[in-house]
């Protein structure tokens, strides 16, 4: 009969497991790092703005649509100025937020997701009798803050 001898100096596998799992937090973790970074540093100058105001500002959008109808309203109109600010301050040229959306939307392909709050915006401003629901203002809303973000304004 062999004797069988137990080797106690192997790892065991779950020490691998772990190490493994370690080892791709610290990549995940390095890789989002970079990222931020990148996207800290090549953030566009702004002219006229500051970043502090954007944000506080943006805080004021998000508060006023919450209180009731007319505050969403309110809201709406306000968020498409903020964009419309953002743009003059990134120099986009164009007389209207439409001209200078299409402009900005060939260095930031993503913008065109916003055509439809703007279009929900321009009927709230020129139809009176225009009624609007809470989960429209929400996703125009929604839609203006990603349109925000992608000019990595907020």
């Amino acid at each position: 009969m062999e004797d069988y001898v137990v080797d106690t100096t192997s790892t065991p596998y779950w020490l691998y497991i772990l190490f493994a799992v370690a080892v791709i937090a610290f990549v995940i973790f390095v890789i989002w790092g970079l990222w931020k970074l990148k996207r800290l540093l090549t953030r566009p100058e702004m002219v006229g703005m500051t970043r502090a105001e954007m944000q506080r500002r943006w805080l004021e959008v998000r508060q006023t649509s919450q209180l009731n109808m007319m505050g969403a309203k309110m809201a709406l109109i306000e968020a498409d100025t903020l964009l419309d600010s953002a743009l003059k301050s990134l120099m986009m040229p164009g007389d209207t937020l439409g001209e200078r959306l299409r402009v900005a939307g060939y260095k930031y392909p993503n913008l065109r997701n916003v055509w439809w709050a703007h279009k929900l915006r321009n009927q709230l401003a020129h139809d009176a009798s225009f009624q609007v629901t809470q989960r429209e203002v929400k996703r125009a809303l929604d839609d203006f803050e990603s349109a925000l973000k992608v000019l990595n304004v907020l």
